[in-house]
């Protein structure tokens, strides 16, 4: 699995312009899932993300994790993150998992983020998404469970 997240003031989704999620402060996470991702890789994203000491403590240092924050998350399901651009100028995107099997995983990384107390709002899965948010810092990270960045 692959993420983007971003250390937000808000954020929010829309299809078709209307709001289908909305997330205060916290993080937005744009999620690829890979088509040799399994469950452990889901485990692994949801304890490195709900962790993650990305928000400031009483000292200004980023010692603070989304949980320490009570921090919401918005999540994106983003198979472009597997988007292969070493060749030619179309990306190819054969690591990306199938469709079936990336939602099976988006699904379970969203309930075990919420099984940690933590809010989280989602698009729409294969929908045509506007994500609009306030990125704070700005903080952008990249996470990857088979550790290869």
């Amino acid at each position: 699995m692959r993420a983007v997240v971003q250390r937000t003031g808000w954020s929010e989704v829309s299809v078709h312009d209307e709001c289908v999620g909305r997330a205060t402060a916290g993080l937005t996470v744009l999620l690829g899932v890979g088509r040799a991702d399994n469950d452990d890789d889901v485990i692994y994203m949801v304890d490195k993300i709900a962790n993650l000491r990305i928000f400031e403590d009483e000292a200004g240092k980023m010692n603070r994790s989304v949980l320490d924050v009570s921090g919401q998350i918005l999540a994106i399901s983003q198979f472009t993150l597997y988007g292969d651009c070493r060749k030619g100028r179309r990306p190819g995107f054969d690591q990306a998992a199938p469709a079936e099997q990336a939602k099976i995983l988006y699904e379970k990384f969203v309930e075990q983020l919420r099984a940690k107390g933590i809010v989280v709002a989602c698009g729409q899965f294969q929908a045509e998404m506007k994500v609009t948010l306030e990125n704070q810092g700005p903080v952008t990270l990249l996470i990857d469970s088979g550790k290869s960045f």
